[in-house]
């Protein structure tokens, strides 16, 4: 038992994977007491058996598995996390427990499968399952076979999914084993009962044997709807309610759940599709050809046995479609006829929705040919167009219906008829709108007239169904004049109808269509107040009957009758309530005679003809009377008017009694029942009388009253044809100008706009200016209603005309039409008008667009045209598509019929040529404008294909996609588009490009729709997998769109749509969903619909009616997108509807005004700070798109709110490009006015303008253009800078500009960077540019290489950055171009750099192919031909330059501006050169690169410059101190901010010129010097060190070399860098900014020279290469030490492989490096060791131990190996896991070399080691272990090599030598550097020198003590220098001392010392603050660095103070005071003059 007592101390996991039985058995047994015990799902102990439970249910021992699976199975009901292993369990349980023979551990396997499902893992247990059923052991399959039964049986159909099951039954039906096939029939027959018939087709396969007993025993099942009896956790609420019901004894709520679970499932979607084209027979195109008719017969019967499959692939089957048609067209043989009929019967069954597309092509065909009298043919064609119907809508297919309706033949007329009744019962209220129906029934009403029975019988019939569908109130309207008999008919018939959605009446169908209908009419973007009512007008219903009726029409888009007026011409113009009168006799005079007798007074009628006025004027009065007291009812309208016509009626000649005629016409008009017989009779007086001047007012009222009761748009008609069938102009102008009024009160509805324009066009014509002027007038209010689209009808107008319409239409923009107050007739209870109204939408949309003329332009479409766009040849194809374009252009408004073109142009959008696509994109843009409405149709075979182009690589072409998708769903409205699969289809590729511009564009059309078509919830898996794609920006936009799926499909059925992704993704994706669910926008109510649409399109007032809500004119309109404005729309609206005057509108126009006045910026103390951290810290979005997307400009507006004017907001933001043009105008007005305001606003400003750079509109983009060169200007004069901020977000945009095809756009960009440089430097421009090289735009390429070469032509080299020598390179890649203009730009520039730089620019540019190099020196040599003038130039703006400079730099801020530009102006008036390189600031300029071409020419310019500061200061002294310090003061107060200001004088530190530079660095000194303002500079000290070095090599490479320059300057300004770095790397956390790059550089700067040998001729060069020495030991002490070593090891590596680079270099590179290497105990812990060592790794890779080895000097590999050894030694073992950044360390030699180094971890002392790292030697001599001398020896080097015991040593050393002059001390010098040997040397004969006679040193041989800092290069001529490195005090008086002896020397009285001021300079500074002196130094640095320059300066005066080298050291100013100073300065003056 001892085995057991080990394992049952084991912890219950660890029991559980023994290798025991019994003690797993045991472990599980305990398991399961676990998991019954813990309450708590979500506690941590589940975790720890996560990984087991597999093992629980697989275990080998059947027993102990038994104990397993309880244990599982309690597991996975109560552990949250057991929904991670479900994959694993369930495969187990299938594999390793169905086989078991146990039926228990089935039973429990089973459980554990339903388990997983209940906690709603259902798809993943159904796919193990599944493969389950492939397994090869018949017990296996029938087990999965069982759980997924039991689970159907339990869950439901709506848990599981049947189509995977069904898929696989007949397979299993098959299966040998007679137990599956049993098992399989049970499952079949669950199925069945959850989907009844749908799962008949799948199984119509199957053995008919099987398929009889199924039927058996489907027969058996009970018919009610199943139940699902268990539910998922997240259901059980809803089982414990099903239990309560269940217990009251009603489910009523169970049953209208599943109601809605039955019908769920079709059949068609539990199908497999087939995909049968590429099983098409090879031949089968030859054969349908054929002559035999036999031959095409075989070819259909194969297509037909294809076809039959159920359920087809999607694909292109437009071929096959059409060879199908032509055969039902064409063919001569029937019985081939009805074969294709059938094949397209299968099709479009097959396809479904997918089949839509073809439907326009084949309906017109089959419809024609139903003139074939054969049964068998006409019922196939039946059936074809049956099915081919359910693929498409009725309005699809309308238009080629309506037309067959108009053929001669009656069977085809009788065949259409009965297929549009048919048709009819598929609709529903909602899908038959009243747009829709009209057209039918004024086609069907013909019909009910025709001759043949058959015909009228059909006719009958579909008006009956069209009865049955919308209810009579949409019918009655068009059956107006229909007898009474043949209105029983169509009553009858529909009363005999059966509906497909089984509506019983037509009132039933009103009611239940009532509540989503407005979804419907959202659609086409309708009149907001409108709509608004409709919703509310039910709610009085019972009590007025007329309103409630009527409401409920709008929403199912069939007008009710009231209607009538809203819509066209014909019969819309009667009101429903008095159909009676519309149609009123014409009575003779007799009657009316009699009738006017019976309610005028006699006398009144006898007066009427009266021969005096009198008389008739009293008659007419009491005829009023008369007729105000009259009852509606009984008033005789007709007579009544009659006998006001009566003689001398409107021949009335005395004005008095025509007035009051006129008015009682109003008065009847007004009164009675007025009909269109009666205004017949008045109109043409009143319009004789309307031109009047006393009488037109009468006489317009009463044509107002007229049309009142008439409606408008009949009215308006007679009128305008009246008046212009008369001459009177005086009338025809006062016509026009009672219409314009009219139209505002009335509203737009229904009037036909092709009678205006003839009309008008005539007007237009006319002689007369008031004529032609009111028509102008009535265009314009045409305008408000029309749109642009009204000006296409007038462009063939003369030019002078045309500018007045347009001008008249500019007036217009933007106005919203006012609210209709009339034409509400009286007599209508409120009700009526919003009948009317509520279906504005489609009218609205569809109006004036339907009363376009539209031309057929089918027969233009010719089969040549079609071929030649589908030709091989790209200029063929472009010609076709150009011919295309030309033919809609010509045509301006087409119909719908364009024959082949479809197919044609949707080849083209798949076009290899990029720029057929986009001219393919504007034809079909062009063709969505032209065709209007009607564009639908088209909308599944080209518009589908125009949303893949979204998908294309090319920004350009995306977004011409988007453009024209976007001009089709104006035209379309979305439902299209969101019908059938094909969007998701297209979601579904994985183009990332495709997915976020689809994404973003349904993102944008969303939230307006009010309904979408339940299709919608096909994008949404595809829409999941987007929210997880790797593009970050599909992920955006999936994100965005997210909310707007949302709105529309409600949470829950996009929560249920995650249950297919993996568990993963659907916890990502529903913490998505609840995230959308808190944003989730709330569906538009309607009116808020119709304030956003109307502007939404280029024709802003197509879908705007005539009832748009009154309100401020910009900003509902603006808006596409659901936002608080929608809520005052809503306001609004009603309000002025309420109002129902003019009120309203004038209020608001008036209170725009008083907005306008103020500021249009707002100034926010601190915004833009606030904004530009609130971009820092990634609070809102960086400004940084390739396209503005919404979310871009959604922050823009919410950041501009708080700043910028509303009303300019309003005008910035819409959506057309004339607001933008007014707002630029205005910020133009503002920029002098608002300067604060501007500059507090710019990032926004700028921001904004980047859009604009975005809009397509180029009179928007000049616009912003001048305003950006006014806006820069400004900024300019204002001397602001740009920040990083601003200048990062509009830069690029402004660059992309640059490439415009436009060369006026060009220049006004090029001019605008120009200016740009003023405010921001040049230098950080520069890789703007250069990246706008890489663009793909050739122009642009080709700009941005000539801008580079401005810059470089006008700034010199130092623009040129990261390194001139990197942005060389750059451009001369572009010298290959393939673009002639780029090659060009790219030679020119780096000619530019020839001329400015010399031969150096061939170094800097690398190697270039052969080809390139020479047609760049041929284009050098050219320019060379051109000489002198570059050169001349320069010199000739110098001085201009420099002076207009100093200026600039003295008045910084404070100068008066005119001063400054004036001078500016002169210099670009000097220099003649173009660029105005000369308005240049200083603070941009680093001219280093010219000072270098031509010596000299500043310094002879100097005495100029100096002169004139001097006059402005009046003072004759030529010392320029003022100018020194000059800058000086404004370093506080010069800007507030103060890194621009540092920026500014690092930027000069740089400089060409000596004085400016050294003036700078002193700043720069007194900032470092003072501790509270040493910090100003962190963050600086890159750029800081940059200039440095970039000084550095200035005079190393120019000034040194100049032969002109005083070398004394030259030491002044090394002195004040050496001074101002060693101040700075004293300051360590300024020290450790510095970067590896930059150290790198600076430490190759001041290496170089300490080599420099020009220097050490100079006297004072010594002291000078002394101070580099110290203070490299302070860059290598202070500086970053990761940073230091990387920049060392680079540097040394760089140096190695320069063949130019001398020895000398390396060894101090290397000496850096060892010092670095005694640093390391000290640093090790601060190193970043993983660099150290991937730039080891990096230079072992490029330097392999052999071609170390080759080296002549093996101080390279000793240096590695020392720095590897210390490092190993420091860190021990640990060193191997810090090699994490070196990409594959097998291959690695640095991983082999540490392995090695590890393994001998070191025998030697650490004495030793450490002697051997500070020597740089390997090991030391072996000999020297032989003997103890030579130990001793070994002793005193150590010491000599020690930094404490260095002069100790020496003196030993010298003691032994003179003790044994014999001993050999040469081996130890031997190993050591050539350096340490001289060192030796040299320190013992000082030694020697000391002893011997104290006072008698040389200078040439002092000792440098600290050149034992062995990095330091030590020539022989240097002098000891002060602060001593030893840490030693040394007082002054030593080296006062040490001063006499040498001036004695020379010759110099000793007294005198003190007068004259010796040359101190920063080198006499003491290094180490320690230094006892540097206590009692100067007091300021500063005053030290004055005095020094003004020595330098006086030098060559006083002669006599030349010293020779070695005086310099003292430095007396230790002893000065500032008064002293003064003393000195007023001496030197006196001297010089």
């Amino acid at each position: 038992m001892g085995d057991d007592s080990e394992w049952m101390k084991l912890p219950v996991d660890q029991k559980c994977e023994h290798k025991l039985w019994k003690a797993r058995l045991s472990g599980y047994e305990e398991a399961l007491k676990i998991f019954q015990k813990i309450k708590d799902e979500k506690s941590p102990e589940w975790s720890k058996f996560l990984g087991l439970i597999k093992k629980f249910v697989t275990d080998s021992n059947a027993v102990v598995q038994l104990k397993g699976l309880e244990a599982a199975l309690v597991y996975v009901e109560n552990a949250h996390v057991a929904g991670k292993t479900t994959g694993e369990v369930v495969s187990g349980v299938v594999s390793k427990v169905f086989n078991q023979p146990k039926a228990k551990a089935k039973e429990l396997g089973i459980e554990i499968c339903l388990m997983y499902i209940e906690i709603e893992k259902g798809e993943a247990v159904q796919e193990e399952l599944l493969k389950g059923l492939d397994n090869k052991n018949p017990k296996i399959v029938v087990a999965c076979i069982e759980t997924l039964r039991k689970a159907l049986s339990e869950f439901g159909s709506k848990i599981i999914l049947l189509k995977p099951i069904i898929k696989v039954l007949p397979k299993l039906f098959e299966s040998r084993e007679k137990a599956v096939r049993d098992e399989a029939k049970l499952i079949a027959v669950e199925i069945y009962r959850w989907i009844r018939d749908a799962l008949r087709p799948p199984l119509q396969n199957i053995n008919s044997v099987q398929l009889k007993e199924l039927e058996e025993e489907w027969v058996k099942l009970p018919t009610g709807a199943p139940k699902p009896s268990r539910f998922l956790r997240s259901q059980q609420e809803l089982e414990a309610k099903l239990e309560q019901q269940q217990s009251a004894g009603g489910d009523a709520e169970g049953g209208g759940d599943d109601g809605d679970e039955v019908p769920q499932i079709d059949a068609y979607e539990l199908l497999e599709a087939v995909e049968i084209l590429s099983k098409l027979p090879k031949d089968f195109y030859d054969k349908i050809e054929a002559k035999k008719w036999q031959e095409r017969k075989e070819a259909l019967e194969a297509v037909e046995v294809l076809v039959k499959n159920p359920k087809l692939e999607a694909g292109d089957y437009a071929d096959l479609v059409k060879a199908l048609k032509k055969v039902v067209g064409k063919d001569t043989n029937v019985m081939l006829v009805a074969l294709a009929a059938k094949c397209l019967t299968g099709l479009a069954v097959g396809l479904r929705k997918k089949f839509g597309q073809y439907a326009g092509h084949v309906v017109p065909t089959i419809l024609e040919k139903f003139k074939e009298k054969k049964p068998q043919v006409v019922q196939a064609l039946q059936e074809a167009i049956d099915a081919i119907f359910l693929t498409t809508t009725l309005q699809n297919i309308s238009e080629d219906v309506l037309a067959v309706m108009d053929n001669k033949n009656p069977t085809i007329k009788q065949q259409t008829s009965l297929f549009i009744a048919r048709s009819f019962r598929h609709c529903t209220a909602s899908t038959l709108p009243k747009s829709l129906l009209k057209p039918f029934c004024a086609a069907l009403l013909k019909h009910i007239n025709d001759s043949a029975p058959e015909v009228r019988d059909a006719a009958f019939e579909a008006l009956g169904t069209a009865l049955k569908v919308v209810g009579e109130k949409a019918v009655n309207p068009f059956l107006a004049d229909v007898d009474k008999l043949k209105l029983d008919k169509i009553k009858e018939c529909s009363e005999k109808v059966e509906l497909v959605h089984g509506k019983k009446a037509g009132l039933a169908a009103d009611k239940k269509e009532f509540k989503p209908a407005p979804g419907r009419t959202a659609a086409s973007g309708a009149a907001g107040d409108k709509d608004t009512k409709d919703i509310s007008a039910p709610k009085p219903g019972p009590s007025k009957k007329a309103p409630a009726t009527k409401a409920g029409g709008p929403p199912k888009k069939g007008k009710p009758a009231a209607s009538g007026g809203a819509g066209g011409t014909g019969t819309k113009n009667k009101k429903g309530l008095e159909t009676k009168e519309i149609v009123e006799p014409e009575l003779s005079i007799e009657v009316c005679e009699e009738k006017a007798s019976a309610v005028l007074p006699a006398t009144c009628i006898q007066l009427l003809d009266s021969s005096n006025w009198k008389e008739r004027l009293a008659c007419m009065e009491e005829f009023q009377k008369a007729v105000e007291l009259m009852d509606r009812t009984e008033m005789p309208c007709q007579a009544l008017v009659r006998m006001l016509a009566k003689k001398p009626g409107w021949k009335e000649t005395n004005f008095q009694v025509m007035q009051m005629k006129l008015h009682i016409v109003a008065l009847i008009a007004q009164k009675g029942n007025f009909s269109k017989t009666s205004a017949q009779i008045v109109l043409d007086g009143l319009v004789d009388k309307i031109g009047d001047v006393k009488c037109g007012n009468n006489a317009k009222e009463a044509m107002t009253a007229i049309a009142e009761a008439c409606m408008l748009p009949w009215t308006a008609e007679q009128v305008m044809s009246m008046a212009f069938s008369q001459k009177n102009p005086k009338n025809q102008s006062e016509t026009l100008n009672w219409l314009s009024n009219a139209i505002k009160e009335f509203g737009f509805s229904g009037l036909n706009v092709k009678a205006f324009i003839s009309n008008v066009k005539t007007a237009l014509a006319a002689t007369n200016p008031a004529v032609r002027t009111s028509a102008i007038t009535l265009l314009g209010v045409m305008y408000l209603y029309v749109g642009p689209s009204l000006r296409m009808f007038f462009e063939d107008e003369k030019p002078a005309l045309l500018s007045q319409i347009d001008a008249e239409f500019e007036k217009m923009q933007g106005q919203s039409p006012p609210a209709p107050t009339r034409g509400i007739s009286k007599h209508s209870i409120s009700g009526t008008d919003e009948g009317e109204d509520g279906d504005e939408p489609d009218e609205g949309g569809n109006d004036v667009v339907d009363l376009l003329p539209r031309t057929e332009i089918s027969d233009k479409i010719t089969s040549e045209l079609v071929s030649k766009i589908g030709d091989k040849n790209w200029k063929i194809r472009k010609e076709g598509l150009d011919e295309v374009a030309g033919i809609i252009n010509e045509a301006k408004f087409i119909q719908p019929n364009i024959g082949e073109l479809p197919t044609a142009l949707k080849g083209r959008l798949n076009d290899s040529n990029k720029i057929l696509v986009q001219q393919t994109l504007n034809i079909l843009q062009q063709l969505a404008v032209a065709m209007g409405p009607n564009i639908k149709q088209h909308v599944k075979n080209l518009g589908i294909p125009i949303i893949t182009v979204l998908g294309d690589s090319k920004n350009n072409v995306r977004a011409a996609a988007l453009a024209t998708v976007n001009a089709w769903a104006e035209q379309t409205g979305m439902k299209e588009w969101l019908e059938g699969e094909d969007l998701s289809e297209e979601l579904k590729k994985e183009n990332p490009f495709l997915r976020q511009e689809l994404l973003g564009w349904l993102a944008e059309k969303l939230p307006s729709l009010r309904s979408t078509p339940t299709d919608l919830i096909l994008c949404v898996p595809h829409l999941y997998s987007c929210l997880e794609d790797r593009n970050g920006d599909v992920r955006k936009k999936a994100q965005d769109a997210l909310p707007f799926f949302m709105m529309h499909l409600g949470y829950e059925k996009m929560a249920k749509a995650t249950g297919k992704l993996k568990p993963t993704s659907k916890d990502q994706v529903l913490a998505m969903l609840e995230k959308a669910k808190a944003n989730m926008p709330a569906k538009p109510a309607a009116s808020a619909k119709a304030a956003s649409k109307p502007m939404g399109g280029s024709a802003p007032a197509k879908s705007q009616p005539a009832s748009a809500p009154v309100e401020d004119s910009v900003s509902s309109t603006v808006e596409p997108k659901p936002d608080p404005k929608k809520a005052k729309a809503l306001g609004v609206s009603s309000k002025a509807k309420s109002a129902q005057g003019k009120k309203v509108p004038s209020k608001t126009s008036l209170k725009e005004d008083e907005d306008k006045s103020g500021p249009i910026f707002i100034v926010v103390p601190n915004g833009k700070e606030q904004r530009m951290k609130d971009e820092k810290g990634l609070k809102v979005l960086k400004w940084n798109f390739t396209t503005p997307r919404d979310e871009y400009i959604e922050q823009l507006k919410t950041q501009m709110s708080s700043c910028v004017a509303k009303w300019l907001q309003d005008e910035m933001f819409h959506s057309d490009f004339q607001h933008h043009n007014k707002a630029l105008a205005v910020m133009v007005d503002h920029l002098e006015s608002e300067k604060e305001g501007v500059i507090g606003c710019l990032d926004l400003i700028l921001k904004w303008l980047t859009l604009r750079f975005f809009d397509t509109n180029t009179s928007v983009l000049m616009k912003a253009l001048e305003y950006l060169k006014l806006l820069f200007t400004l900024l300019s004069e204002e001397e602001y800078h740009l920040t990083e901020n601003e200048a990062s977000s509009f830069i690029p945009y402004l660059i992309l500009k640059v490439g415009e095809p436009k060369d006026v756009i060009r220049k006004d960009v090029r001019a605008i960077l120009n200016r740009m440089c003023l405010v921001y430097p040049a230098s950080k421009m520069f890789p703007f540019i250069m990246e706008g090289t890489k663009s793909k735009n050739s122009k642009q390429r080709a700009e941005c290489l000539e801008e580079l070469g401005c810059l470089v032509e006008s700034y010199g080299m130092n623009v040129c950055q990261p390194t001139p020598g990197k942005a060389l390179k750059e451009i001369a890649i572009h010298i290959g171009d393939r673009d002639n203009a780029v090659r060009n730009a790219a030679l020119n520039t780096i000619v530019t750099v020839y001329n400015v730089h010399g031969d150096q620019v061939f170094k800097l540019i690398g190697t270039l192919s052969e080809k390139d190099m020479s047609m760049l020196e041929e284009r050098i040599k050219r320019s060379a031909k051109r000489p002198s003038a570059a050169p001349i130039k320069q010199v000739e703006e110098r001085p201009q330059r420099t002076q207009s400079i100093n200026s600039n730099a003295n008045m910084l801020r404070k100068g008066p501006a005119e001063d400054m530009s004036s001078k500016l102006n002169q210099a670009r008036s000097m220099s003649g050169h173009p660029e105005a390189a000369q308005m240049v600031r200083r603070e941009f300029q680093l001219d280093l690169d010219e000072i270098e071409n031509d010596n000299g020419t500043v310094r002879c310019e100097m005495p100029e410059l100096v002169q004139h500061k001097l006059d402005d200061i009046f003072e004759p002294v030529l010392i320029p101190e003022p100018k020194i310090r000059a800058v000086s003061p404004h370093f506080d107060d010069m800007h507030s901010n103060t890194a621009s200001t540092i920026n500014f004088i690092i930027s000069q530190v740089a400089s060409g010129d000596i004085n400016t530079s050294i003036q700078a660095l002193t700043q720069i000194d007194e900032v470092l010097r003072q501790e509270d303002k040493a910090e100003a500079m962190s963050g600086h000290i890159d750029q800081f060190l940059i200039a440095t070095f970039m000084q550095l090599r200035l005079i190393y490479n120019t000034h040194m070399a100049d032969e002109k320059l005083e070398k004394d300057e030259i030491i002044k300004l090394y002195s004040c860098i050496i001074g101002n770095m060693i101040s700075l790397f004293q300051i360590e956390s300024l020290a450790r900014e510095a970067s590896t790059g930059v150290l790198k550089d600076l430490m190759h700067g001041l290496i170089t020279l300490m080599l420099d040998s020009r220097i050490e001729d100079l006297e004072e060069g010594q002291q000078v290469i002394r101070s580099v020495n110290l203070l490299v030991v302070k860059v290598l002490e202070k500086s970053d030490q990761t940073n230091i070593l990387s920049a060392l090891l680079v540097l040394l590596q760089d140096s190695l492989l320069a063949t130019a680079s001398s020895p000398k270099f390396s060894e101090l590179v290397m000496k850096c490096l060892w010092r670095m290497v005694r640093l390391l105990p000290d640093t090790i812990n601060s190193i970043n060791l993983d660099r150290i060592l991937l730039d080891i790794h990096i230079f072992m890779k490029v330097f392999p131990k052999e071609k170390l080895k080759q080296c002549k000097s093996e101080f390279p590999i000793r240096t590695l190996k020392t720095l590897l050894h210390t490092l190993c030694k420091l860190k021990g073992p640990k060193i191997l896991d810090h090699l994490t950044m070196i990409d594959n360390k097998n291959e690695s030699e640095l991983e082999a070399h540490l392995c090695r180094m590890m393994k001998h971890s070191m025998d030697q002392t650490g004495s030793k080691s450490d002697k051997e790292t500070e020597k740089g030697a390997s090991r030391i001599d072996e000999k020297s272990s032989k003997a103890k001398v030579n130990d001793f020896l070994a002793e005193i080097f150590k010491k000599i090599g020690s930094k404490e015991n260095t002069k100790e040593g020496l003196a030993e050393l010298y003691e032994y030598k003179k003790k044994y002059s014999d001993a050999d001390i040469e081996p130890f010098l031997k190993n050591s550097s050539q350096f340490f040997q001289s060192y030796v040397e040299r320190g013992l004969r000082v030694i020697e020198m000391e002893r011997e006679g104290k006072g008698r040193i040389p200078s040439s041989t002092g000792i440098s003590p600290q050149t034992e800092v062995t990095c330091m290069s030590a020539p022989t001529s240097t002098v000891s220098s002060i602060g001593n490195t030893n840490g030693e005090e040394v007082g002054p008086s030593v080296y006062l001392e040490r001063l006499k002896i040498l001036r004695q020397r020379c010759g110099l009285d000793n007294t005198k010392q003190d007068d004259r001021p010796p040359l101190t300079s920063l080198l006499s500074k003491p290094a180490v603050p320690t230094v006892a002196s540097s206590t009692d130094m100067l007091h300021s640095k500063l005053s030290q660095l004055r005095e020094s320059r003004e020595q330098h300066q006086h030098l060559d005066l006083d002669s006599h103070q030349t010293h020779s080298s070695g005086t310099t050291t003292t430095s007396s100013s230790s002893t000065a005071n500032i008064d002293d100073l003064k003393k000195r300065l007023e001496r030197i003056k006196s001297s010089r003059k």
